[in-house]
């Protein structure tokens, strides 16, 4: 992988961000994600448009072939500017199951509606005694079923499940194997309970009893699960670096500006090495997202590798939302500045698939099965 983006990629990037960027100040955000549906319609489309809700799917499936980069090169741009858009609870992570288990003509209709951005998927996985790395359906612990093809359970955390069309359901069957269900969203025994998070997005629980739902391919479905949320949080991270360099660059920008005792706040250096620190978290959390984003594009989904990236976002996103707050004063606390909806989002964030204490937990627990490193 390079370091640097290619001349494509560079262009990705400038499409995004300028259709982001025309799309929302904090004015706009804040009156989009105030609405029932909580983002645009209209960006959705924008994005369909311009290839993006296609951007990881085979292109004989209809979309348009990239790989993890690519995502991540997305994925930061949507960071830096807080677009509320569903690309990766209702796109990504739901269309990348289907595309890895599902037959040829269900993948290919699934793929083409998700693609032009007339379908709306959503992963319906967590359970009421899950804790990242822990889940209930994969540890046999499962309180959702599946028997003779009806699903019987609940649901929590289903990013984006209130505007699903469709269910992409993980459940336990009789003989211990984890399968992979479509469920219409308006099938018989569907109950959705709609939430909204502290970072103005959507959520939902979702019940299901005894709903007829359609198998996903054949066997079990645990691997794929598996290296779909690592995939998850590869983009969570290059989510949560454009949001940290956005939240630095208005730090910068304020202490440049504001004025204290007839000089700029920048000049005072307690505060100068307080944003320097910010810098220094910041590429340290680009440096790891970057190592996970080379490990998926070769081919590796590795969960330590996912957990030593996780766990430094985590703690970078922490110092620079802080911070951040902290030395814009009181205005960083106000809903009409931007910097409060940075350091919310890096908390949800860092919240989701695990925080900081599980991936460390994680990483202490793998120490035992690494290799000592010999010189000569």
């Amino acid at each position: 992988m390079e370091f640097e983006l290619s001349e494509e990629q560079a262009l990705l990037r400038d499409t995004v961000r300028s259709a982001l960027t025309n799309a929302y100040d904090v004015e706009k955000l804040r009156a989009v994600t105030d609405t029932d549906l909580g983002w645009s319609r209209d960006v959705w489309r924008s994005l369909a448009e311009i290839g993006i809700l296609g951007l990881v799917f085979r292109e004989e499936d209809g979309g348009m072939g990239a790989g993890p980069e690519e995502l991540s090169v997305v994925m930061t741009e949507i960071g830096a500017s807080l677009a509320p858009e569903p690309l990766l609870g209702s796109v990504v992570v739901p269309g990348s199951l289907v595309a890895r288990t599902a037959d040829d003509t269900t993948r290919s209709e699934i793929v083409d509606g998700l693609s032009s951005g007339a379908r709306l998927l959503a992963f319906a996985h967590n359970e009421n005694r899950d804790r990242w790395p822990h889940a209930a359906v994969l540890t046999d612990g499962a309180a959702t079923t599946a028997t003779d093809g009806t699903i019987t359970g609940v649901k929590t955390l289903v990013d984006h499940g209130d505007v699903a069309d469709t269910f992409v359901v993980s459940a336990r069957e009789a003989d211990g194997t984890v399968g992979l269900y479509l469920v219409p969203a308006d099938a018989d025994g569907v109950t959705v309970t709609p939430y909204r998070t502290h970072d103005r997005r959507r959520g939902a629980q979702v019940e299901f009893t005894g709903t007829p739902g359609t198998r996903l391919g054949e066997g079990d479905a645990s691997q794929a699960i598996t290296e779909v949320e690592i995939a998850a949080q590869s983009a969570l991270c290059a989510e949560a670096v454009g949001a940290m360099s956005r939240a630095l660059d208005l730090t910068t920008e304020y202490l440049k500006a504001r004025k204290q005792f007839g000089v700029p706040l920048s000049t005072f250096q307690a505060l100068s090495h307080r944003a320097a620190d910010m810098y220094v978290q910041v590429e340290l959390a680009r440096s790891m997202s970057t190592y996970l984003t080379a490990s998926l594009a070769d081919g590796d989904y590795d969960p330590i590798t996912a957990s030593r990236a996780k766990l430094q976002i985590c703690r970078s996103g922490r110092h620079v939302g802080q911070e951040a707050i902290q030395m814009h004063g009181g205005i960083g606390m106000t809903a009409e500045y931007p910097v409060g909806h940075y350091a919310s989002r890096l908390t949800a964030i860092s919240h989701t698939l695990g925080d900081a204490d599980a991936h460390l937990a994680k990483l202490t627990g793998s120490v035992a099965e690494w290799k000592m490193v010999t010189v000569g």
